[in-house]
């Protein structure tokens, strides 16, 4: 019996590894296909591209995966804060360095921390208002009644942004040349066909850290434990001692922080915002979301690589208008075999 036992669960891991068998082979064959279809240079420059894009998207659906997976909520406003918080970094930016005789002259470093510190500070104050007013009521209400309540917030925040820079596009100052436009890429392996300059490395270098504290502070601090618990049982966390409505609101307020944070890098590095832009990204950034395993963090920085990466070389091949197409019709083959996500897990309904 004990013979029949390991030879089941032999076969069982067997199984279990046939999917990931194949999704191996899979990868392999269309990254050969990739390189022999672009070349070396054009294949590693578009996935450069992808990466840099994408680590953006992870940190606008982290403050998605964050709200959903300690109140259930789907904050569709949270785009559209990505929004404002481009056109908080825009306005700072406007005030201290950009053009001939700012109001506040200084220097271009501080220039770029203040444009990243005062949106962080200013969605994160905002969110935590939005979630006062607008969700804490709802939160034994119907499900319905949140998600509306979500899409209203949305279009208020559309027609802020609006109201505040106008319906033309914004340009952002190109401060990151200000450390130079060489080629990374040559100084280090002396070709010239892949390009990676210091804006590229600001984002990276911004983005990570963000990342890394992120994960710090949900896994490693009283508040973080605080979080889980908050998000595992509602209930049980009020009767452990936990503020659930301070560590509801919390969550909210790092959520809105990194969509502050995403607002100047994505400005910086693409050179514009648009009042509608939060819309484009925070459908991308969802959808990463959802690719990775809505409510799991580790999913949400995967899936918003993935989209940048997918999206990155659906312009290269198939062009710009197919991009949406690719994205979410890849979306719907992976959920259909894996419902929870990449690495989402199955979570039992409770009665």
């Amino acid at each position: 019996m004990v013979t029949l036992r390991r030879e089941q669960g032999g076969s069982a891991s067997l199984i279990r590894l046939v999917p990931l068998l194949i999704t191996a082979v899979g990868l392999i064959a269309l990254i050969v296909y990739l390189i022999n279809a672009l070349g070396w240079a054009a294949f590693l420059q578009t996935l450069l591209y992808g990466l840099t894009t994408g680590s953006v998207y992870a940190l606008i659906a982290l403050g998605y995966t964050l709200v959903y997976g300690i109140i259930e909520l789907i904050n569709f406003a949270h785009g559209d804060l990505f929004m404002l918080g481009s056109f908080a970094a825009l306005t700072v930016l406007q005030l201290t360095v950009v053009g001939p005789n700012p109001a506040f002259p200084i220097s271009p470093w501080i220039g770029l921390f203040l444009a990243l510190v005062i949106p962080m500070v200013f969605c994160a104050g905002t969110n935590v208002l939005i979630e006062r007013v607008a969700y804490r009521r709802l939160r034994t209400a119907p499900r319905l009644a949140p998600l509306i309540s979500a899409i209203g917030v949305s279009f208020i925040l559309i027609n802020v942004g609006l109201w505040w820079k106008g319906p033309n596009p914004q340009s952002f100052p190109a401060l990151l040349n200000v450390f130079g436009t060489e080629n990374l890429i040559k100084n280090i392996f002396g070709t010239n066909e892949v390009r990676f300059t210091y804006k590229e490395l600001g984002v990276i270098l911004t983005t990570v850290p963000l990342l890394l504290l992120l994960n710090y502070v949900v896994f490693r601090t009283k508040i973080g434990k605080a979080m889980r618990a908050t998000a595992q049982d509602r209930e049980a966390a009020t009767l452990m001692g936990i503020n659930v409505d301070r560590t509801i609101a919390f969550t909210f307020l790092i959520g809105g922080a990194l969509a502050g944070a995403a607002g100047l890098i994505f400005g910086i590095y693409t050179g514009s915002s648009h009042f509608l832009r939060g819309f484009d990204s925070g459908l991308k950034a969802f959808t990463a979301a959802v690719l990775g395993g809505i409510g799991n963090l580790s999913g949400a920085t995967l899936g918003g690589f993935l989209i940048g990466i997918i999206g990155a070389y659906s312009d290269r091949m198939l062009g710009s208008s197919w991009t949406a197409a690719t994205i979410f019709g890849i979306l719907i083959i992976i959920l259909v075999f894996r419902p929870s996500g990449l690495i989402g897990e199955q979570v039992v309904e409770k009665v």
